[in-house]
């Protein structure tokens, strides 16, 4: 439910077993008194790019529900966002649940962020979500938070490690495409062409950490 506070949802042992990136994510969502009052859904039906939660969200394949006079609604995470706070919800309308479909068991999972100081929004960070099969990935997803005026997902990205064994040379690959896509403003969390580089820096750890995830380490 959107009213899931993120404390709860950090202490759900559901949420751990299955999609544990969602608990890495919240961690990193400013200190312990604003996740026992924020909630997910806050989190995620606001529209401000530096939240944490929607880009993890995108990268699970969520579906948002949202109910209003005419009726319940169901939007993609990925169609959701629409530029700086501007979202499909509509002015008469609540977001009222967030379904995640289950990722596999033995996924690679990784929230990569790099901040000013602990609690703060993210000068860069990167969600990466990688399936392995037989030594190769089957399928990634690599969305980033405040590269832009919305969640960013870098589809070149998650191309360039499908098929691959998450080598040093598709982690490369996967980094630039990341630093090409990001977008992000000059503003206190740095200049722009910073932010973009960091953007990749936080893409190349993020795939390195999901696959070691995805490998048991």
């Amino acid at each position: 439910g959107a009213g899931t506070t993120q404390a709860e949802a950090l202490a759900s042992d559901l949420l751990t077993e299955t999609c544990p990136i969602i608990g890495e994510a919240i961690l990193q969502i400013a200190d312990p008194q604003v996740r026992n009052c924020g909630t997910v859904g806050g989190n995620v039906a606001n529209g401000d790019p530096g939240n944490d939660l929607p880009a993890i969200m995108i990268a699970l394949g969520a579906t948002y529900s949202m109910q209003g006079p005419g009726g319940t609604r169901e939007v993609a995470a990925s169609d959701f966002y629409e530029g700086i706070y501007a979202t499909a919800l509509a002015a008469d309308e609540l977001l009222t649940g967030i379904s995640i479909p289950t990722p596999p068991a033995g996924h690679g999972h990784a929230y990569k962020k790099m901040k000013r100081k602990v609690g703060d929004f993210a000068t860069a960070a990167t969600a990466v979500i990688l399936h392995m099969n037989g030594g190769a990935c089957q399928t990634a997803s690599v969305t980033l938070t405040n590269a832009g005026e919305t969640p960013v997902a870098v589809r070149s990205a998650a191309d360039a490690l499908t098929g691959t064994p998450v080598d040093d040379a598709a982690i490369e690959a996967a980094a630039h495409f990341a630093i090409d896509t990001a977008d992000p403003a000059s503003d206190m969390h740095g200049p722009a062409a910073f932010r973009k580089q960091m953007a990749g820096e936080m893409t190349r750890r993020a795939i390195r950490a999901a696959l070691a995830s995805a490998q048991g380490g």
